[in-house]
């Protein structure tokens, strides 16, 4: 892989999280927590030794999780199977918790205030916050399976950012029944339009979205797309953009900022805000819903059910479409963290290491289209198991649900993807100024 996006993610934040311990949850290296240690020694494991370790360790027992992907339930019992055929007396039961409106960070702070926790590891989303609220507090810690590391000519103590298990992707979509077309990313904001997106402070990633959007790379992608629009419709946006060029200086911005202010604010005072992106893929799929588009997580496509009226089919993808200029959507990371208070910590490292290190862990995510395993060798299995080029296992088989792959997305598809660390750098200076547009809602 050419280019591994998470992998890149993970060594600038090693550039915070050096000064603080790296991959120990930043905590002090001389001062490793009881979990620290069994993670030190889970690194030098291979899978089948951490799970003969899991076995002895949870065997009958009722796990809890919390993260930000539902998923996480649904590869616990592949687990399990895996485990049995090393013991076949093996069973265990898991809560897996899923928090609405970003709690997952609160539900992990309170728990990491006790002894023992009740949580034994998690899956979360948000790098910036994951570095200020639970990594710099020494409330998660990362542990590097063996065999994920060796898959990425690396060793797990040279890995010094968060575990990455995949990273995945929003992109717009719009509804193809009238025959109207969205040929440029611009288009999402021009006068009249309403874009069905989630709220920014019930999934920060959508606001993580439009701070990476005024990073150097991205603002130019806005520029030369702006430039491909007929003169007849630069305009409308020409007056926004120029009014934006001290609000850019002001904030430290490169030469295209003024381009990245403009769109957000656009984006902001527009933006239909929806609970969550099932529901706007719902509404998309609809014969009725001529004329609408959304940024949603391009997975959501896989479960539409087909009927006179609804039909994936509806659906187009922006960034698809022939001729289409500018961003076709953002990618994020999903990390894999074990707790440091965990109750069951070598299970932690077993099920981490499982979901990273074989096709089977990673297929509650990797059989639909839209998520990238983080581990390349699993990568390559994924796509070779569940062809995503032939649409993964959608319903229905048609452009929009044959998924094109990270490479495509990164290159030909322009997607913005968040790095923590130029978020945390801007979050309280164009962070602040997104929060004084006039329709930003905060709780």
């Amino acid at each position: 892989m050419k280019k591994f996006i998470c992998m890149l993610m993970s060594v600038l934040l090693a550039l915070s999280l050096t000064a603080c311990g790296g991959g120990n949850g930043g905590k002090e290296t001389t001062e490793k927590s009881e979990v620290q240690k069994i993670i030190a020694e889970a690194q030098k494991m291979s899978l089948e030794e951490l799970a003969k370790k899991a076995i002895e360790e949870s065997n009958g027992k009722t796990l809890n999780a919390v993260g930000n992907s539902s998923r996480g339930k649904s590869a616990w019992p592949l687990f399990v199977e895996y485990l049995k055929t090393i013991d076949s007396s093996y069973s265990a039961e898991m809560n897996w918790q899923q928090p609405k409106n970003n709690k997952i960070f609160d539900q992990l702070t309170a728990d990491g205030l006790k002894e023992t926790g009740t949580f034994f590891m998690t899956l979360i989303q948000d790098g910036a916050q994951i570095e200020s609220k639970m990594v710099q507090t020494g409330l998660l810690d990362t542990f590097v399976p063996k065999e994920w590391a060796e898959a990425n000519s690396i060793t797990p103590e040279q890995w010094t950012g968060y575990l990455p298990l995949q990273t995945l992707n929003k992109i717009f979509e719009y509804n193809n029944v009238s025959g109207k077309k969205y040929e440029n990313c611009w288009d999402f904001v021009a006068e009249g339009e309403h874009g069905l997106f989630m709220g920014l402070d019930s999934e920060p990633v959508g606001k993580n979205f439009l701070l990476m959007l005024t990073k150097d790379e991205y603002a130019a992608y806005l520029k030369d797309a702006f430039d491909k629009l007929p003169a007849a419709k630069q305009g409308y946006f020409k007056t926004v953009i120029d009014a934006m060029e001290s609000e850019a200086k002001d904030l430290n911005l490169g030469e295209n900022g003024k381009y990245a202010l403009a769109w957000i604010k656009l984006w902001v005072n527009s933006f239909n805000e929806q609970t969550d992106d099932g529901p706007i893929c719902n509404t998309l799929v609809k014969k009725s819903a001529a004329n609408q588009f959304g940024l949603l997580v391009y997975s959501k496509v896989r479960s539409v059910e087909e009927t006179e009226d609804t039909s994936v089919k509806n659906l187009s993808v922006a960034a698809y479409q022939d001729g289409y200029e500018g961003i076709g959507g953002y990618g994020y990371c999903h990390y894999l963290f074990v707790t440091d208070n965990s109750p069951l910590p070598w299970t932690a490292c077993a099920f981490i290491a499982y979901m990273t290190e074989t096709v089977d862990g990673f297929s509650a995510w990797g059989k639909d289209l839209g998520g990238y395993s983080s581990n390349p060798v699993v990568a390559r299995g994924t796509e070779e198991k569940f062809h995503h080029s032939e649409g993964s296992s959608a319903k229905v088989q048609c452009d929009t649900t044959k998924d094109r792959g990270l490479d495509w997305w990164e290159k030909q598809g322009k997607l913005v993807v968040e790095d923590p660390v130029y978020c945390a750098s801007v979050a309280f200076t164009v962070g602040s100024w997104i929060e004084t547009l006039d329709k930003y809602k905060p709780e």
